[in-house]
């Protein structure tokens, strides 16, 4: 499995104005990484580049909206001929826009979709063809632990990451076999202001910084997925694993506002 390091070119983070995308990009300058950073909020992308000034890195602004088709081709393209190849790409971005409790609305799902799958979907289609042509790369695509099954009062984020997950199981072998190396990584709580909008317990809740250095490390290390906190990641992929009529009984005990 390739894996990229700083001397093979940059690092591309999506989603990168808060949160673990700003987390991770200054993560990746501490280890030495020239990062890109994208996002739609041009002047918090500004202040992490002066950020990772005062660390002795260098941060490129490229704003963004990886919703926006046309856009994000326009990015990897700038990023390639100004900043250098793409060797590393954390794909990020991403979000949710839940229904009020007890109401379905067709619209929150469709944009939750647009952000998480379309948003990949974006970025994934202009940054493989320079990397196929150079035969190397490394994507890595953020999804959640909530994609492991469905869970009632988070369905749309729910079917948005379970895709983005089965887009990342499909790509593998065949990006593989181009020598593109492509992770997912299945956070649960993370201290953001995504997290902040959650309501009820958050268990296990992590840093932000600590959920950078632990997808920096997995970078690193390879293999398929980055998932953490381990506790959690653990309990939902076995739970997803109980014959159903179990499975509904444990949501109806109040496990789904665990993840």
């Amino acid at each position: 499995m390739y894996r990229a390091s700083p001397k093979d070119g940059i690092a591309w983070v999506t989603g990168a104005s808060t949160g673990i995308g700003r987390a991770v990009a200054l993560e990746l300058v501490r280890r030495g990484w020239r990062v890109a950073v994208s996002a739609r909020g041009a002047d918090l992308l500004r202040s992490l580049a002066e950020e990772a000034k005062a660390l002795g890195g260098v941060v490129d602004v490229y704003p963004g909206d990886v919703t926006d088709r046309a856009a994000m081709a326009s990015v990897v393209a700038d990023i390639e001929a100004k900043s250098g190849a793409i060797s590393l790409a954390l794909l990020n971005a991403g979000g949710f826009f839940p229904d009020p409790r007890g109401e379905f609305v067709g619209e929150n799902f469709r944009a939750t979709m647009r952000l998480n799958s379309d948003g990949a979907l974006n970025c994934l289609e202009p940054v493989l063809p320079p990397m196929q042509a150079r035969k190397r790369g490394q994507i890595v695509v953020v999804s959640s632990v909530a994609g492991y099954g469905g869970l009632p009062t988070a369905a749309s984020y729910c079917m948005a990451k379970a895709g983005v997950i089965a887009m990342c199981e499909s790509l593998k072998i065949l990006l593989e076999r181009a020598g593109i190396s492509i992770q997912v990584v299945c956070p649960g709580y993370v201290k953001t202001p995504l997290s902040d909008k959650a309501k009820g317990p958050k268990p296990f809740m992590i840093p932000v910084d600590d959920a950078a250095r632990r997808m920096c490390d997995g970078f690193e290390r390879g293999g398929f997925e980055i998932s953490f906190p381990k506790r959690l990641a653990w309990f939902l992929k076995i739970m997803n694993r109980l014959p159903y009529p179990a499975y509904f009984w444990l949501q109806s005990l109040g496990v789904s506002r665990f993840s």
